[in-house]
């Protein structure tokens, strides 16, 4: 570190800088709320939120009521905020700052969902974002924030990052390359994070860095803008990753410097352009982030020699679409050309337009988000759909009590003082929509998908969220 580190820093503040606690910290929703609703609607809980410089929807957090875990507030679980790293944030900040607004990105390594959430907020939900996950079991993860927040924009895969180049060459406005690397930067975090730290290891991890690099690299269009990041800070994952495919392409990649990218960046400014985060400078984990500009074509790899294989999703045109449109406006929710209708047996999806194209190059995990599904009297609707599209002044909602949202929460059926007008309704607290619920006697049955089920403390027993 000693070595890695500019001279202007101090060894003794890294050091105590590292045994400090991390400071928690999250990023407002946009997509489902404003950051001065945000703030106003926490304001009764006594949160002390300082902003992050990078970006303006993230925050430090302080709060008295740490019995009650910051996951489990009715903020948290209705998709209002996500609980995010700062370091983290400065990727997506530097992906979109100054460019403009991409149609089709890339998260190679998504999980589990920080960036990629914080891009499709960024894009507004429109375009497209490839989400790569490597881990099979990390995939899950990050289907499950992507709906939480609200997300209709993101085709999930799930590879080696290193075929993209092969699969997609010159397909994407703007790439993200969050590397797997030796986690030098979140020792603060994770005080075991070294305890398998070698030279040796970072060398070997620095290779996959730059197969990954490459890759992305082709996938590429150019004049697109790639995004690589590391949450260590040796110099051989970092720097000399950037530094090695400048040498690999000359004339065709070049450094966009981030010394402007909010205040005092040049405070974490390399003499590359670079940022090179040490955890005393803003007081976070340690982080890496260089900006790159593909300013011509390169010769492509070989196309690849796997088949994708067949397809199981049909168009949905004609009247079945206006049918589908009809119904699912009855219940308020709607969409617009950004997305469009397909089909599987009777299960009924919709798929961002801008990633249409990709089908038949590349086999995805999950393709956008399911609507419905058809059955004999008409549809049902589902709850990632309902999450995404029933906006906060839907004519089905039905808001529920306090106890009444925990009570959902924990998977139970709801018994409201007063029964809502129509047999089904779409529940929400805080004006946010929670999931679908059908009337039946005196209680509004469940609908809430069962892998989302929360025990524990809850917010409505706690001061926060209430």
């Amino acid at each position: 570190m000693r070595e890695a580190m500019p001279s202007a820093l101090s060894m003794d503040d890294f050091i105590a800088a590292c045994q400090r606690p991390l400071r928690r910290s999250l990023r407002v929703n946009t997509l489902k709320i404003s950051v001065t609703d945000f703030l106003a609607l926490v304001a009764p809980y006594g949160w002390q939120l300082t902003p992050i410089p990078w970006c303006a929807e993230g925050f430090w957090i302080e709060r008295d009521d740490e019995a009650l875990p910051l996951g489990s507030t009715a903020e948290h679980l209705s998709g209002l905020f996500y609980i995010q790293e700062a370091s983290s944030m400065l990727p997506v900040a530097a992906l979109f700052d100054g460019c403009p607004q991409p149609e089709r990105v890339m998260d190679v390594a998504a999980a589990p969902g920080s960036k990629t959430t914080q891009m499709a907020a960024r894009m507004n939900n429109r375009g497209a974002i490839l989400a790569n996950e490597y881990s099979a079991s990390r995939v899950k993860v990050l289907h499950a924030n992507i709906s939480r927040c609200g997300i209709s924009n993101v085709a999930l895969t799930h590879f080696d990052g290193r075929v993209f180049g092969t699969a997609l060459p010159e397909t994407f406005d703007a790439i993200l390359l969050d590397a797997p690397c030796s986690g030098e930067g979140v020792v603060r975090k994770d005080p075991d994070a070294l305890r398998n730290w070698s030279v040796v290891s970072n060398l070997e991890i620095a290779a996959t860095q730059r197969d990954l690099m490459e890759s992305a690299f082709h996938a590429l269009k150019p004049g697109g803008t790639l995004v690589y990041s590391t949450c260590t800070l040796n110099r051989d994952e970092n720097e000399a990753v950037c530094r090695w495919l400048l040498d690999r392409f000359p004339g065709a990649v070049e450094i966009e410097p981030l010394g402007d990218l909010f205040p005092n960046a040049r405070a974490a400014l390399t003499d590359e352009g670079f940022l090179h985060v040490f955890p005393q400078i803003y007081d976070c984990e340690g982080f890496f982030v260089a900006r790159l500009r593909k300013t011509a074509a390169v010769e492509p790899p070989a196309p690849p020699t796997w088949k994708v294989g067949n397809f199981p999703f049909k168009p949905l045109h004609g009247r079945a679409a206006d049918d589908i449109i009809r119904a699912a406006a009855a219940s308020g929710l709607t969409w617009d050309s950004a997305l469009t209708l397909w089909q599987r047996d009777k299960e009924i999806w919709l798929f961002p337009e801008a990633i249409v194209p990709l089908i038949g190059k590349v086999r995805f995990s999950r393709l956008g988000m399911r609507l419905a599904q058809a059955h004999n009297k008409g549809y049902r609707f589902e709850h990632e759909a309902v999450i995404a599209l029933a906006g906060i002044a839907n004519p089905l909602a039905f808001e529920l009590s306090l106890h009444d949202a925990e009570e959902w929460y924990r998977g139970r059926d709801v018994y409201p003082e007063r029964l809502p007008a129509h047999d089904e309704v779409i529940v929400t607290f805080q004006g946010q929509p929670l999931g679908l619920a059908r009337k039946i006697g005196s209680r509004l049955k469940n609908s809430y998908p069962r892998e989302l089920v929360r025990d524990g403390k809850l917010f409505a027993s706690g001061n926060a969220g209430q």
